[in-house]
């Protein structure tokens, strides 16, 4: 995919050629999985229904998908299962599109799911950090009096 990107790129401007030739020096470099989303896909494998619903989003967006459909259609008009102007057929291709719609609406909830998954874990990070930041900037004011008092029980220094 990094490969496809940085060739997209390479007629643009001279930004985007540099970033082309990052990402393909980097597109060896295996990406960590956030441990979180590794977490929360356990979750959703344990659950028959979103392994199915998983699978048929994954299938139907696909090319294969695209292909059984190109041979369906034109064998079911080639061979004249039925005569113009194809009811059958358009009546199961409209269920296959109610389902689909279906699938697709699942499959976003699931993104959503994991976008508010990073959420949380990035909201607990920034918490955290902002813990962090007191109790350094705690302990810098007391650094800071403790120069003062040293420098104050010293006296001025001469030169």
């Amino acid at each position: 995919m990094r490969e496809s990107l940085a060739r997209t790129k390479i007629d643009e401007s001279g930004d985007d050629m540099e970033q082309s030739a990052l990402l393909e020096r980097v597109s060896h470099i295996q990406l960590e999985s956030n441990p979180v989303l590794v977490e929360h896909a356990k979750e959703r494998a344990e659950s028959a229904q979103n392994r199915v619903a998983d699978r048929i989003t994954a299938f139907a967006g696909s090319m294969q998908f695209v292909y059984l459909h190109l041979l369906w259609f034109g064998c079911w008009i080639g061979f004249r299962v039925e005569g113009y102007p194809y009811g059958l057929l358009t009546m199961i291709v409209s269920l296959e599109a109610i389902f689909l719609s279906t699938f697709v609406m699942i499959s976003q909830n699931r993104a959503d799911a994991k976008r508010q998954v990073i959420a949380n874990q990035q909201w607990q990070t920034v918490k955290e950090e902002d813990k962090q930041n007191q109790e350094l900037l705690a302990l810098s004011n007391q650094i800071l009096e403790l120069t003062k008092a040293i420098h104050a029980s010293t006296g001025p220094t001469r030169r």
